[in-house]
């Protein structure tokens, strides 16, 4: 018994010295197991990493650094995910923690031809999470590494015709060829909806959307769109114009970079001065701004160097993040008033339309242009000669009003059967409130009088303009399972912006009710023209107006159809649904 035990107790001796001098290293996940230098940087910056990459980068990150989180969240049309990457220093990544700090939003790849901001969220994550930059302690950062997956994974040297660098890059469309950066009210891509989860999980206090342009040419690398102070209202429209504006400014500045407005300019030079880009509903930084977040999209000029360009995005990011952190208190607090604001408002301005009285002066570094023949056309073309720079003032139109005001109403009722417009409102977490049972109710009704419409199809849509309606109160028929939208309520504007047609991305005019447009009776003339005799006979006013009319409209009185079918209309025969807009108001 004993020489089994003394057997056993060496062979226990032999298998631990044996494991000891095993090498586990190559079990442990330390940090020099995985490469945190970037496509961008092995490059020189000359390239940018593909979609694949950015994704092992950030799960290796995550991996390694508790202070990182890359989840799936929401699906893109391409068939893959879209994914959320966050840093919290304390490691906690839940819906409290959000809105315990202050959460700063990043998105990049929208346009990934446009990849500036792909490479530079890389580094400036890899950089909070080795605390190479102090780390926040206010602020939750969060990014959308690639948004548009389909375009990533569309990848090519060519399509990005006149910017300097990288080498090769995605395309704009997606995988439906949508421009995503127009598709965030009508939501027509998985990657709409999966963002719209992603910015209600995070309920951001700033939004960033990292871009390149492509426009006029002039000094800067760096450009920034930033949402209109009086379509943001309020106290936090306020603070955006005073106070932020002035501060991104001054942060820049210590890193060297200086920044100027988006140069909003096509086919002419900005010397004249320009406009301020109205960011509508239908772009991510006008989306944002619905829900009473500062949104601001960084442009870089694509005719500087690439290397260069990713560095000011960087920076811009970093500059951002400093403010969020120095006035976290200050924007959360405003941000809760400004909801609060317009919760309580009578009124909703909508329809902003560019002051040409009222502008600002603005110290702009630009080249000289020149008009000259085209070797190609023989015509005339713009050039600019960046040997020639000059710093000039010019105006710059950024103040705008709103055209239309909207009495805000009690609620809104959509009738159950418009299921895509139901299903946007509860992607936008809206309290909506099923009607308990059938009722008959007076509400206000819309019909629709007039409306333009695009001759070309502008993505997917041949987008509706220029609508115009008329109000009048009706008994409707309120089914149990129609649905309530009460309106006031945090997600205010995105109701009235949606749900009023003649705001100019309300789904109305994204085209979501064009059946209503259409009218599905009509009469034989052969038949109701002995109906309209008896009309004529009966109603004497509508005989009046009827003579009056074709006194005043020579090809209506040679047109006997238009004649008998304006008839039909004033007559019990004509549908009731014919241009009735389907959604009421609960005054």
């Amino acid at each position: 018994m004993k020489s089994k035990n003394t057997f056993y107790l060496i062979f226990l001796v032999i298998g631990l010295s044996s494991l000891i001098s095993c090498d586990f290293s190559k079990y442990i996940k330390a940090e020099e197991k995985f490469d945190f230098e970037t496509t961008f940087e092995k490059s020189n910056g000359s390239k940018t990493a593909t979609y694949q990459e950015v994704i092992t980068f950030y799960q290796n990150l995550a991996q390694q650094f508790p202070s990182v989180s890359i989840r799936e969240m929401g699906f893109s049309d391409s068939g893959k995910p879209l994914h959320l990457v966050v840093f919290n220093p304390t490691a906690v990544f839940t819906p409290k923690a959000f809105q315990e700090k202050l959460v700063m939003l990043v998105n990049n790849g929208i346009h990934p031809g446009e990849t500036d901001g792909i490479d530079a969220s890389m580094m400036f994550f890899r950089d909070l999470a080795q605390n190479k930059i102090d780390s926040p302690k206010n602020t939750i950062i969060a990014t959308i590494p690639i948004y548009n997956v389909g375009g990533a994974l569309n990848r090519n040297k060519y399509s990005r015709t006149n910017q300097n660098g990288p080498e090769a890059y995605g395309f704009r469309g997606n995988a439906k060829n949508y421009d995503l950066n127009r598709d965030f009210i009508k939501a027509d891509s998985q990657n709409a909806m999966g963002f719209t989860k992603i910015f209600h999980y995070l309920k951001p206090a700033v939004f960033l959307d990292n871009h390149v342009t492509n426009g006029a040419n002039y000094q800067y690398t760096l450009t920034h769109l930033i949402t209109q102070e009086q379509k943001l209202d309020g106290p936090l429209g306020t603070f955006l114009a005073d106070e932020f504006q002035k501060e991104i400014k001054k942060r820049l500045l210590l890193k060297n970079w200086e920044v100027t407005p988006y140069v909003n300019v096509f086919g002419k030079s900005p010397e004249q001065g320009f406009d301020q880009f109205l960011d509508l509903p239908r772009y991510s930084v006008g989306y944002a701004s619905l829900f009473n977040t500062l949104g601001i999209t960084v442009e870089t000029h694509m005719l500087k160097d690439y290397k260069k360009r990713v560095s000011a995005t960087y920076d811009y990011m970093l500059s951002c993040l400093e403010i969020s952190e120095d006035y976290h208190q200050q924007i959360k607090e405003l941000k809760a008033r400004n909801t609060a604001f317009h919760q309580n408002k009578k009124w909703h301005k909508t329809n902003f339309k560019l002051d040409k009285s009222n502008s600002s002066t603005l110290s702009f570094k630009g080249f000289k242009s020149y008009i000259q023949k085209s070797e190609v056309t023989g015509l005339d073309q713009l050039y600019y000669d960046d040997s020639q720079p000059y710093t000039k003032e010019i105006p710059f139109y950024n103040y705008y009003i709103a055209k239309d005001s909207i009495r805000v109403p009690k609620a809104y009722l959509i009738p159950q059967a418009w299921q895509g417009v139901i299903a946007r409102l509860k992607a936008n977490e809206l309290i909506l409130e099923p009607a308990q049972k059938d009722t008959l109710l007076e509400v206000t009704a819309y019909r629709v009088k007039d409306f333009k419409t695009l001759s070309k199809p502008f993505e997917g849509h041949y987008l509706h303009y220029e609508t115009k309606i008329q109000k009048e109160k009706i008994l409707k028929q309120v089914r149990k399972g129609d649905i309530w939208v009460p309106a006031r309520q945090p997600g205010i504007n995105y109701i009235l912006e949606t749900l009023e047609p003649t705001a100019p991305d309300s789904f109305f005019n994204w085209n979501f009710f064009d059946s209503v447009l259409q009218q599905k009776e009509h009469f034989s003339p052969y038949v109701f023209d002995q109906t309209a005799a008896e009309l004529l006979r009966e109603i004497p006013d509508l005989k009046r107006a009827f003579e009056a009319k074709k006194a005043t409209d020579p090809n209506f009185k040679e047109n006997a159809y238009q004649q008998l079918d304006w008839l039909h209309k004033q007559s019990k025969h004509y549908e009731k649904a014919h241009l009735l807009y389907p959604i009421f108001r609960l005054e």
